[in-house]
């Protein structure tokens, strides 16, 4: 496994991953909404340039090689930009502002790499705060079949650059790569997650009978960060979650229910992707309330389920100011799972204890497809969370120091090499006390 980490390539773990959809930084927020909906993924990728005008003019080379990702937008970045109180009152209008608007200022959370950088120097990448490496892809198909492919999605647009393409990786690839090979870092995968010291508790929570827009900045931070927004009674017991991953399998119109519901009513909402008549009524009335009854008719809706659903019968709308659904602990036994990206999710928490192993705590992680566990005890109070970020973080710090155990001229050679990938000429495996090393020699 010690060869495999520093001796595999980025490259390797491409095979079979989906081409990048891609976006100019100058298109509108309204065009990257249809782009969201029209991929399989959550995220598209968003861009310097427009890769169909660099495929139909004969730029120079040094023109196509300033076109590079700058950023990834979700349904979650929408969702949280329509929040905003001047942009609600009018959404329409503010889905005609640029892609750029929604790029964070100062984090960019996408780096181009190279095929053959070091899956061991995209892990550090990672540690940085990257959320998703740029791989180019060598396309073996040709321009006219992939057209041909592609054809029955017409706003489908992909990145190709004079045959080459481009897919990205994400934690999770990587955790699912080392989770191949587990045993290599004995006893660290059987250790619980508390001995590890990897469990975070500077927590994003939300009260479950607070405002939903209060909890917009948390959620867009925990967009951020790869976690998710607890929504906890006021005991502490974890009740639901409010996660990215499960808002992004719904559509711009949430933020109406963000906007009106109480947290313990929107987790209700989302859950299944299937709200109740009674809550869509509420979400309703509260718009009445605030003047807004006409906004959800400004949402470009492509799913019928969400419009539709908010002009149901108005008879009998509870108090606005009424949380409809009592709270109730999370299940042992979280959501179940589901390898589509498009897939409905509930808002039930995925949940761990902190005497949980750290290797059932990642297959719990990976079988759901969430960067992140919540830690909870026996009472269902919340401990913390445990994230892919501090889990590489321990696997990383692990074998290191067995590196450095070994020989530790190598440890600090590994140190000073593994970022920069430009200066490795050439790698040679030898066997040392039965563990196999790879030298990096410049």
């Amino acid at each position: 496994m010690a060869a495999h980490w520093l001796a595999c390539e980025v490259a390797d773990l491409c095979l079979g991953k989906p081409l990048l959809r891609s976006i100019s930084a100058s298109s509108t927020i309204s065009e990257a909404l249809a782009e969201i909906k029209a991929s399989e993924g959550n995220c598209i990728s968003i861009w310097s340039c427009d890769y169909n005008e660099i495929n139909s003019n004969n730029l120079m080379n040094d023109e196509k090689k300033d076109c590079i990702c700058i950023g990834k937008l979700c349904m979650v970045d929408v969702i949280c930009y329509l929040c905003k109180e001047d942009n609600f009152c009018s959404p329409s209008l503010s889905l005609k502002a640029p892609v750029s608007t929604l790029l964070p200022k100062l984090t960019c959370f996408v780096k181009h790499v190279e095929p053959s950088t070091s899956l061991l120097e995209a892990t550090d990448i990672m540690l940085q705060g990257v959320h998703n490496i740029v791989i180019p892809i060598k396309s073996k198909v040709s321009s006219n079949s992939r057209r041909k492919q592609f054809q029955k999605s017409s706003s489908c647009t992909q990145t190709n650059h004079n045959g080459i393409e481009f897919c990205w990786l994400a934690q999770e690839d990587v955790i699912r790569f080392l989770l191949n090979s587990i045993g290599f870092f004995s006893p660290i995968p059987t250790l619980s997650i508390e001995d590890l010291d990897i469990i975070a508790t500077d927590i994003l929570a939300i009260g479950y009978n607070s405002l939903a827009s209060s909890a917009v900045e948390a959620i867009s931070c925990s967009l951020s960060r790869q976690t998710s927004v607890a929504v906890v009674d006021d005991c502490g017991t974890l009740i639901g979650e409010i996660s990215p991953s499960t808002l992004a399998c719904g559509d711009e119109t949430i933020s109406a229910a963000i906007m009106t519901l109480s947290a313990g009513d929107l987790i209700a909402y989302i859950d299944c992707g299937s709200p109740a008549e009674e809550i869509m009524n509420v979400a309703k009335s509260r718009l009445k309330d605030m003047n807004l009854e006409g906004i959800l008719e400004e949402f470009e809706v492509g799913d019928s389920n969400s419009t539709a659903s908010f002009s149901s019968s108005d008879e009998e709308l509870p108090s606005p100011k009424t949380t409809l659904i009592s709270p109730k602990p999370v299940s042992r036994h979280g959501r179940s799972s589901s390898y589509s990206a498009r897939m409905l999710r509930t808002a039930e928490a995925i949940v761990c204890h902190p005497w949980s192993s750290l290797v059932a705590v990642m297959i719990q992680a990976i079988a759901h497809r969430l960067n992140y566990v919540w830690v909870i005890e026996e009472d269902y109070s919340v401990v913390g969370i445990v994230t892919f970020a501090s889990i590489l973080g321990i696997l990383r710090d692990y074998f290191e120091s067995l590196l450095c155990r070994i020989s530790p001229t190598t440890s600090v050679l590994f140190s000073s090499l593994s970022l920069d990938s430009k200066s490795l000429q050439h790698r040679t495996l030898f066997s040392f006390g039965g563990l196999f090393l790879v030298v990096l020699l410049v």
